[in-house]
């Protein structure tokens, strides 16, 4: 009976999962940005950590049932006395029930060993409904426990209110702060007043309200971030020759490059950026028109977009002049973007690929609802024009200079100011 208690809990605990690495990162990321006053259910969670991490190999050995389970067990003594039947068979339907798969398990209760202990109706149950104030349902909550499992504990849900509290005196919008805490929890472990020196920080370079919403919606983490490293950002950025009123505006649009690594991350993007013909002259207004650049990944993304022009026929001081005049180039997918494009205005439109090199805002355009439907016009009237001729007019113009009016019809198009890509993976 005791040999089938033991191997049901190592099968709860140290369940099969594709992340080995998580568990040890998130762990050592959840005590880094604890900085609040503890219950003894946290405090027991921190020993047993502390005991994991004096063994060889650290916290990375935490989902290992043959190297932690014994500290496991030394540190909550009372597991091996649950009712497989009554509780741990239960708890496990629980967690799976509110999202939390069978892989996943050990994520929640390696982390956080205590809650095997809570009672699923008295305990679990009424603190996720806490949750309820920020819009989380039961996925919502199961993807929560996932990445931080201290949602539930008593500290936590103290700090919760005082978060809440805290950003509605800084008016930020609700939704933002919902969004933000389900997209990282973590938010929950920090004080307001740590949260509050960034929150300054921010405001220094006039982000509030609204706009602070807007980056605790997409980047919640940089609140994490400690003010001195957010600082040494803001610092670098000044020094390429940014005003604080550009900063501002760039931590607004892109809030992943305050949270960037200046040395591996940030520089290494200026060197890439020189060395494909970017002038320091012409290096600010690259990237204060498409700052997303610093967080583009060169190996995977930057350079594959380069190699690609570069075998279609454009030189180096082609693609460096195309990003002076339109910063965004490097941001498009060649399969999703760049081919396509090129290829229609080869095969297609019959016009020479350095034709692009005048107007490479070209790329930004629907292929679809755009450049095939104006082409078309222009093809039936036997009208040859610019790129920059045929894309840029708003379609009032557009129909003024190349079409009957009364005629026909003008052809569906987007006159609004074409968009920048989407964020490079980084």
């Amino acid at each position: 009976m005791f040999g089938l208690q033991v191997r049901f809990v190592k099968q709860m605990f140290f369940s099969e999962g594709d992340d080995e690495g998580f568990l040890g990162k998130n762990a050592r990321r959840m005590m880094m940005y604890l900085s609040i006053p503890i219950d003894e259910d946290l405090q027991q969670t921190l020993s047993f950590f502390e005991k994991i991490e004096a063994r060889r190999g650290g916290l990375d050995i935490l989902c290992s049932k043959d190297a932690s389970f014994g500290y496991l067990v030394e540190s909550f003594p009372r597991l091996l006395l649950l009712s497989v039947e009554s509780h741990l068979k239960p708890m496990m339907k629980f967690l799976e029930d509110i999202g939390v798969q069978r892989g996943s398990m050990r994520n929640v209760l390696l982390l956080y060993p205590p809650i095997i202990f809570y009672d699923i109706e008295k305990d679990i149950k009424p603190r996720l409904l806490a949750f309820e104030k920020i819009g989380a349902a039961d996925k919502d909550l199961g993807r929560m426990l996932v990445k931080y499992p201290w949602i539930i504990s008593t500290s936590i849900q103290e700090n919760y209110e005082e978060i809440l509290s805290f950003f509605y005196r800084e008016k930020v919008p609700k939704s933002s702060v919902d969004s933000g805490i389900k997209s990282w929890p973590h938010l929950l472990g920090c004080s307001t007043s740590k949260l509050k020196l960034i929150v300054e920080q921010f405001g220094e370079l006039d982000v509030r309200n609204k706009k602070l919403g807007q980056i605790i919606a997409t980047s919640p983490q940089l609140l994490l971030q400690k003010p001195n490293e957010f600082l040494e950002v803001v610092s670098f950025l000044e020094e390429l020759g940014f005003d604080r009123e550009t900063v501002g505006r760039i931590l607004g649009r892109c809030p992943e490059i305050f949270a960037a690594n200046i040395e591996k991350t940030l520089k290494k993007k200026l060197e890439f950026l020189a060395s494909i013909g970017i002038s320091k002259d012409h290096l600010t207004r690259v990237i204060r028109k498409y700052p997303e650049l610093f967080v583009s990944d060169i190996n995977r993304t930057l350079l594959p977009r380069t190699k690609y022009l570069r075998k279609t026929g454009f030189s180096k001081r082609d693609i460096a002049f195309m990003i002076r005049r339109f910063s965004p180039l490097l941001g498009y997918s060649v399969e999703e973007v760049l081919r396509p494009k090129l290829e229609f205005l080869v095969k297609t439109m019959e016009k020479p690929v350095k034709e692009v090199v005048d107007y490479p805002r070209y790329f930004s355009y629907s292929l679809e609802k755009k450049i095939k439907p104006r082409f078309w016009v222009l093809k039936v009237r036997n009208v040859d024009c610019s790129l920059k001729d045929m894309l840029a007019k708003n379609d009032e113009e557009f129909a003024a200079e190349f079409m009957d009016v009364g005629r026909m019809p003008v052809p569906s198009s987007h006159t609004s100011p074409p968009t920048s890509p989407p964020i490079s993976p980084h």
